[in-house]
């Protein structure tokens, strides 16, 4: 989760599978289960799925009066929980725009260690985003009850759970770019959607002015890191 150019590659793979082969072609026809779902209007359901959060920090190596310098790394991911709903709005054949208000309830692990002494401190960032992502979704054409597609978005999203912290204080409020990739199966009563999209902060959500600090040995925390930036992870199962 460092680059963003890794998600698009990884999308870019995913267009590359909407493409027809010709071992697809000679697959048999077969009944086709809700055969019209997507040519109406407008179509909803909701979704469950787990996330990963990130966070990556642009650190300037800043040395105090007393000689520490600390850096800070996200070491581990802990899996975090995403409920929402889905409201589609038929484009064309192909396109669709999607608005789907989400719950992202989860945690950012950050690990300190001290250049000097070479000790460690930890601090746990828990967070509950409500977010509303706006997507448009590229579908290919359907063959038997299945459809890959491709999406892309931005996603405003605010933090319900911001509290103060000794080291890193974030802000409440953020705007994502997110791109994925999913596949629709039809099935018999509902539409079955599992997807996988990457999350990439767009602001600043380091807060630099620590005024509720009374300590001025814990500034350093903030004051050697530049910027702070969030990602995620989503992995979703949305039902139509």
């Amino acid at each position: 989760m460092k680059y963003i150019h890794y998600y698009i590659i990884a999308c870019l793979a995913a267009f590359l599978s909407l493409l027809p082969t010709s071992e697809v072609s000679a697959q048999k026809r077969k009944v086709m289960n809700r055969p019209y779902v997507d040519q109406r209007m407008f179509h909803y359901g909701f979704l469950a799925g787990m996330h990963l959060q990130d966070i990556e920090l642009e650190q300037n190596g800043l040395i105090d009066a007393n000689g520490n310098q600390w850096f800070s790394e996200t070491p581990n991911y802990e899996p975090g929980f995403s409920v929402g709903i889905l409201g589609e709005f038929f484009l064309t054949k192909n396109l669709a725009l999607r608005i789907i208000p989400t719950m992202h309830f989860g945690t950012k692990n950050v690990t300190f260690r001290n250049e000097k002494t070479h000790d460690r401190l930890y601090q746990s960032i828990k967070s509950t985003y409500f977010s509303v992502p706006v997507d448009i979704k590229f579908a290919g054409e359907r063959f038997n009850n299945y459809r890959p597609y491709i999406m892309a978005g931005v996603t405003p999203a605010l933090d319900l759970t911001v509290k103060k912290q000794k080291e890193y204080l974030l802000k409440n409020a953020d705007v994502y770019l997110e791109i994925g990739f999913g596949c629709d199966f039809y099935l018999p009563f509902f539409k079955f959607i599992p997807e996988v999209k990457f999350m990439y902060g767009l602001m600043n959500v380091l807060n630099k002015n620590r005024s509720d600090i009374t300590d001025e040995s814990q500034l350093i925390f903030t004051q050697s890191v530049n910027k702070a930036r969030s990602k995620m992870i989503v992995f979703t199962f949305y039902f139509e």
